[in-house]
């Protein structure tokens, strides 16, 4: 196998190496590290990296395989974790100069199931600050002029660039959906409460999701096969039998899916190449497709997500902002004085026009399998001053959702154009199906990472 290359292989493909012994996880992290050290400088993915550690980590894999010792599902591959998500051996800062030089004294709960499951923890990846609008210092790996989409970006970059195989991120409104559109990779954000939070930087007890970052769906069931369970740290976890993730996504679906193409009322903020490229993909889908409007109860989803979100997260920066509200750039701290203005009444209406939206979304799925609508209004901006526009992710956030961007598509400027597909409330491994599905039919079969 080329030593060379071996940075570009999938997570599942990896594994697979290690346990068969055709590689070693110090060999797959070196070449990791390798390409970090060749486009790091220009990506600037990664918040903090310790060779050193990372390789010890894989030597010690290593050690386990030769005695003969269990040998987990991710044994030996390199994960990369944003930089919100709790790790005992490695600092982590949120993305806010409040939180500097803060490392934890035990993982998240993600980070020690990675860790059971024999990962290395490659490193920490940057985030926006405090995983919200403000950006980090990554940038886009198909073009460094154009943003990788927040909050998750060093995920997402360090994913698509080839400097780790498999990453984690989180999303409150388009953090994982957004990033993974405009780096040109999977993103797979699975239904609120699948996924333990605990150990996580908290902005909304009833938006935050964890998320998973790959280069193929086989890798993105792997990550969800493995986190996925209940928590008692987490409240809105529960336990579950195994959901056979990995099984279920490469299934052949028993008749071929119909998907709901779904504009939404944010339609008029496409671009001209995302109105083009979807055209064409329904005209590739033909009868398979349905165009369908939005319910009404629906419309006001932005407004009632930005409601939620901003009370909940003033709530929880309570001392962020009371200690060094200075520090803190001026877009949170416009959010935070927001939140700490909404009404006890209007953040209670807008919580029980949850379960309401879900509802109406729950009779549209007794008849279509998934909904196809855009992850983006286009391909990444130019510059970096702004992450890019999350709206098109918000709804489905709202109602907890699973939610899977493909990278399909592509711009006349040469960059990733990611399509966005929903599935119903804890259908995420046949969401994950029908999604293979749809790549098969675009493509002819898995696209091809590196």
């Amino acid at each position: 196998m080329d030593a060379f290359r071996l940075n570009w292989l999938n997570a599942s493909d990896a594994a697979r190496s290690v346990r068969d012994g055709v590689i070693s996880s110090e060999q797959l992290v070196e070449a990791c590290l390798a390409r970090v050290r060749e486009i790091e400088e220009t990506i600037q993915a990664w918040q903090f990296l310790d060779p050193e550690h990372a390789l010890t980590q894989a030597r010690v894999r290593d050690q386990d395989r030769r005695e003969g010792k269990p040998i987990g599902p991710l044994h030996g591959v390199p994960v990369g974790i944003k930089d919100i998500i709790d790790t005992g051996d490695m600092p982590t800062e949120d993305g806010t100069v409040l939180h500097a030089g803060r490392t934890p004294a035990y993982d998240a709960t993600v980070v020690e199931l990675l860790r059971a499951a024999g990962a290395v923890i490659l490193g920490k990846t940057v985030t926006t600050e405090c995983a919200t609008y403000t950006p980090g210092k990554t940038r886009n790996p198909h073009n460094p002029e154009h943003t990788p989409g927040g909050s998750s970006s060093g995920s997402a970059a360090a994913v698509a660039a080839g400097m780790v195989p498999l990453a984690l991120g989180s999303q409150t409104n388009g953090s994982v959906i957004r990033p993974a559109a405009f780096c040109g990779i999977y993103g797979f954000k699975p239904t609120h409460g699948l996924i333990s939070r605990h150990g996580v930087l908290r902005l909304s007890r009833t938006l935050d999701q964890m998320g998973v970052f790959a280069r193929t769906i086989e890798d993105i069931a792997l990550g969800a096969e493995i986190l996925v369970g209940g928590d008692r740290r987490d409240p809105d976890t529960r336990p579950r039998a195994r959901i056979p993730f990995q099984e279920i996504a490469v299934e052949e679906p028993p008749l071929p899916p119909l998907i709901a193409f779904i504009k939404t009322p944010l339609w008029d903020r496409t671009e001209v190449d995302t109105q083009e490229a979807f055209a064409e993909l329904i005209e590739v889908l033909g009868d398979r497709v349905v165009e369908v409007d939005l319910p009404e109860i629906a419309l006001n989803a932005l407004k009632l997500h930005q409601t939620i979100m901003e009370a909940e997260m003033a709530a929880a920066f309570v001392d962020e902002f009371e200690r060094g509200r200075e520090q803190l750039s001026e877009s949170l701290r416009t959010q935070l004085e927001r939140g700490r203005a909404i009404t006890a009444f209007d953040y209670q209406t807008a919580l029980a026009r949850i379960p309401l939206l879900i509802e109406g979304f729950d009779e549209l799925f007794n008849r279509c399998d998934a909904i196809l609508t855009p992850a983006v209004a286009g391909t990444a901006p130019k510059g970096l001053a702004s992450t890019g526009d999350p709206s098109f992710c918000t709804l489905w956030t709202l109602c907890g959702m699973p939610a899977v961007s493909l990278p399909l598509m592509q711009g006349v400027n040469g960059l990733p154009l990611g399509v966005q597909l929903v599935g119903q409330r804890f259908g995420d491994a046949r969401l994950l199906r029908t999604a293979r599905w749809l790549v098969t039919q675009v493509t002819g079969g898995e696209l091809q990472d590196g």
